[in-house]
């Protein structure tokens, strides 16, 4: 029996949505639909592994369809042991480094393939428990300075791009708050999952509310249920009576998921949300960590790539849910024509918003740039960028760049920066890795090398993180 408990004050919009399609969906959803779970979703497993070995899908993808059924074996096995997650609910249209504003926690419990509980929680009524103990734990200076923060507390907790990081921290301030329960792993899913998974059942209509598509789903349902029925005039009985919609939501979703009548479509979603960094994993246990960790769905930051490294953070702070407008654009240039090898990035936000409402207002983000370990920031190279800081980060062996940012609604703002890379890195065994930061969406990328054979452009998406390497022509 599946126990499901909300305590909110606010709860936001997406969160049953997240609890039912993403964790109980993607690895328990044939539980959910019928009595024999374990069985199904091993079978499943196994006929998706069958079909690996004889179709031309890419060893990246088979080594991924292998990890899944690891941990659907394990999830799923009859020992009587209860496995406990801590679920990180977060908003990417607020987005903060490690996925989105931390708005919303659950306590996940799982015994012999089964969901036996799920206890919801808004963030706010723990860290009104962390408050009344009277902890205060100081926050990252940019939240202070730029958002006025005084204390660190969980909403706020998911401010490295590093997701092992993230994951540690939440569990922290969980405990200070005076959660008991042990964890045997830590999963964050941001509000673009809720889209995705109506982009595969189809538009759903729900009488007197809205139609629900691909495209506006999470930030239709947001004004369903919140803005709608802000106010003092507004009765109680009529708030609480708004959120019946995410119950037939989340009712008509399920219902066309079960009757897709093929698991491929659920089983390419899962993929993609993990691939996007959307959905982020973390396991107490060092193999399954492993694992996880050899497909890149742990969503930490790379401590041993030895060649050229880019990667663009942003923190929203007091820009509430603009990042929905926000579309970015990457360019890199590296050029080794020089006597030392120089890189320029230009990181473009094109706020695509026509006016400022409850929920948007002119772009105000954090920036902070992750390159190899020694780049040197050219002073006076910043374009449209606040001062710019520098810091050597050891624990990810990378130098950061960072600087404050703010873009106009309607307008387009194309900021950019030049630094010295370390003389390690050279056109003759030059490779890139760009890491994503975790829902920030679609991003295009081109990378320009000019070197003493001439000048050589490739173009791509970061839906996820990008390897890049130059071959010179023999």
């Amino acid at each position: 029996m599946l126990s499901f408990v909300i305590r909110h004050r606010k709860l936001s919009f997406f969160v049953a949505f997240l609890l039912i399609f993403v964790i109980s969906g993607y690895l328990f959803l044939p539980g959910f639909l019928k009595n024999n779970s374990t069985e199904i979703a091993r079978t499943s497993i196994a006929i998706v592994k069958s079909v690996s070995k004889i179709l031309p899908i890419e060893q990246d993808t088979k080594k991924e369809i292998d990890v899944i059924g690891t941990l659907v074996s394990t999830f799923t096995e009859t020992n009587g042991k209860t496995y406990s997650f801590l679920i990180m609910l977060q908003n990417n249209y607020e987005l903060r480094p490690g996925g989105g504003f931390l708005g919303q926690y659950g306590v996940l419990k799982v015994k012999d393939g089964k969901i036996i509980s799920f206890v919801v929680e808004d963030a706010n009524l723990l860290d009104q428990r962390i408050k009344d103990a009277n902890i205060n734990i100081t926050p990252p200076w940019p939240l202070t300075r730029y958002g006025q923060v005084r204390r660190w507390l969980l909403h706020d907790s998911n401010f490295s791009p590093d997701f092992p990081t993230n994951a540690a921290k939440a569990e922290y301030f969980y405990r200070l708050g005076g959660g008991r329960e042990r964890f045997d792993g830590i999963i964050a899913i941001n509000a673009d999952v809720l889209n995705d998974v109506i982009g595969i059942t189809g538009p759903i209509t729900i009488p007197g509310f809205n139609t629900y598509t691909k495209d506006n789903a999470a930030i239709s349902l947001e004004a369903d249920v919140e803005k709608n029925y802000l106010g003092e005039d507004v009765s109680a009985e009529l708030k609480q009576a708004r959120k019946t919609v995410m119950k037939r939501l989340a009712t008509e979703i399920v219902n066309r998921l079960s009757n897709l009548g093929d698991l491929k479509n659920i089983a390419d979603l899962g993929l993609e949300e993990l691939r996007d960094k959307n959905v982020q994993l973390f396991f107490k246990d060092a193999d399954l960590q492993t694992l996880i960790s050899s497909v890149y769905w742990d969503g930490s930051v790379a401590k041993d790539w030895n060649n050229d490294f880019l990667m663009v953070v942003d923190a929203n702070i007091g820009a509430l849910k603009s990042d929905y407008y926000i579309k970015r654009s990457l360019d890199y240039i590296v050029d080794f024509t020089g006597a030392k090898p120089t890189a320029t990035l230009t990181f473009t936000y094109d706020h695509t918003a026509t006016h400022g409402d409850w929920r948007t207002s002119d772009y105000h983000t954090y920036t902070r740039v992750y390159t190899p370990t020694g780049s040197k920031y050219i002073e006076g190279s910043r374009q449209k960028t606040g001062g710019v800081s520098t810091a050597n980060d050891t624990t990810f062996k990378k130098s950061v760049f960072s600087y404050k940012v703010d873009a106009l609604i309607g307008q387009t703002l194309p900021t950019s920066i030049s630094y010295e890379l370390p003389d390690t890195i050279t056109a003759d065994s030059y490779e890139l890795l760009i890491q994503k930061q975790s829902g920030t969406g679609d991003i295009p990328v081109k990378v320009t090398l000019k070197t003493a054979e001439g000048e050589f452009s490739q173009e791509a998406t970061l839906k996820k993180d990008i390897r890049l390497s130059f071959v010179k022509a023999k």
